[in-house]
């Protein structure tokens, strides 16, 4: 076992080293600049366009609006609590202002991902319509490159194991073990039972739980966050001062933070945004190929708003609050950490509501994610494995909530690295694509 350990760290670190931030945040630069900074332009423009998406009979299985909750709640989660906490104690808070950078770039990939997405969908034979990117590499590529999407596709269904099942169970039984003295084996079966009502209804009812939790829980988390925010209103310049300048020089050692390169600040920002948001893994696609809309623009536009809801929004209001209240220089991590500044700034409730976010944050990833991998077996060995991956899923909850997850996580770690590679790949070889569609949309007429 320690052996496997030894192996996927090293892998890990492999994969999650220079070369890939680099590739990621270098995709996500090169579409926005191909895009001429199309969805910073257009952000409030396609704020509007969810809110008129929310009905609709246009061709497909979800709202254009459910699509992006559906993403969200696989994106919003134990990342916009414990992990931007762990960016901020391992690489200080400087790593804030990388997670910012890789956001501003991620919107573009992920508006990328989800054009490509809608235009290169299937339905199946359920009826049910499928895309991601393994359908826009079979469907947009060459023939020799379609070993990319099978890769693809068996990344995504190990990863979600970990990242969106094991992992965000054992996040959920800690927190209430911590909060509330509830054994983890009930912790899991309740998180078993609530997962299985939902993920059994497929993809209709999972957008649906998703389009009420995700907004209800990020309005209540940001409620918290902004009445912090509001008691501290005098020291938030000298705390976004603290951030940039930190992002361009090494943090000292102070109280009981140990001090910080700013090579750590970029690698923990980069890497923890792209935890926490997803933009170039491919993931999210998988949830908007399934709307109901005839235009992939419009649905990259909404698409887009899920990395900047998810990064610039729920993540920097946890930094501000760690930063804040001074719970950075105390030596905690994780999710200790976001709870020491919640309950700082709001004695006696500030743990419930970090405690409360992480608990519906985690379940609902798990609802999203179950989703993903379903689609990704799904393309493996078509929908007669659907019934099976539940039946896997559902038995994983209870184990990753009483397990020791070490060998998880890096297994997690790694699959998202190698699910990121093909995906990345696919983007800088139909970005004409992208482009050509985007000018099209714009200007209608100029052909």
């Amino acid at each position: 076992m320690k052996e496997l350990e030894t192996v996927l760290n090293t892998l890990s670190s492999l994969i999650w080293g220079p070369v890939m931030l680099a590739f990621l945040l270098g995709i996500g630069l090169f579409l926005t600049l191909g895009l001429k900074a199309f969805p910073w332009r257009y952000t409030f423009k396609s704020f509007t366009l969810l809110w008129n998406s929310r009905k609709t009979s246009q061709e497909g299985d979800i709202s254009p609006f459910q699509a992006l909750m559906t993403s969200l709640s696989a994106t919003i989660g134990t990342g916009n609590i414990a992990g931007v906490a762990t960016a901020i104690s391992l690489g200080g808070p400087g790593a804030i202002f990388w997670m910012w950078v890789t956001a501003l770039f991620g919107m573009a990939t992920k508006y990328a991902e989800a054009v490509l997405a809608v235009k290169f969908r299937e339905v199946d034979a359920l009826g049910s319509h499928q895309g991601g990117p393994m359908y826009y590499i079979k469907n947009g590529l060459h023939k020799k490159w379609h070993g990319l999407a099978t890769a693809f596709a068996l990344f995504g269904a190990i990863a979600a194991f970990g990242i969106g099942n094991m992992v965000q169970a054992n996040s959920v039984a800690d927190a209430v073990d911590s909060m509330f003295n509830i054994p983890a084996w009930q912790t899991g079966l309740i998180i078993t039972l609530l997962t299985a009502s939902v993920i059994l209804g497929g993809v209709s009812r999972i957008a649906a739980v998703a389009s009420k939790l995700v907004p209800t829980m990020a309005i209540t988390y940001f409620s918290g966050a902004i009445f912090v925010l509001f008691s501290y209103f005098d020291q938030i310049p000298a705390a976004l001062y603290l951030i940039v300048s930190s992002a361009f020089s090494e943090t000292a050692a102070i109280g009981g933070f140990t001090g910080a390169a700013v090579w750590a600040a970029i690698r923990f920002g980069v890497a923890r945004g792209v935890f926490s948001n997803e933009a170039g893994l491919g993931s999210a696609p998988i949830a908007h190929a399934a709307a109901k809309t005839k235009s992939p623009v419009q649905q990259g536009m909404i698409a887009m708003l899920g990395t900047f809801i998810d990064t610039l929004i729920i993540c920097t209001m946890t930094a501000l609050v760690i930063i804040l209240t001074g719970a950075w220089t105390s030596g905690e991590t994780g999710a200790a950490l976001s709870t020491l500044a919640f309950n700082t700034a709001i004695p006696g409730w500030g743990g419930y509501i970090v405690v409360f976010g992480l608990v519906v944050f985690a379940f609902t990833t798990i609802l999203g994610w179950s989703y993903y991998g379903e689609r990704c077996a799904e393309f493996l060995f078509g929908v007669k494995v659907i019934k099976p991956y539940r039946f896997l899923w559902l038995c994983a909850i209870p184990v990753g909530a009483m397990g020791k997850l070490g060998i998880i996580w890096l297994l997690a770690d790694v699959m998202n690295g190698l699910m990121a590679i093909p995906n990345l790949i696919a983007l800088g070889l139909l970005s004409p694509i992208i482009f050509e569609m985007t000018k099209d949309y714009l200007y209608p007429t100029s052909n």
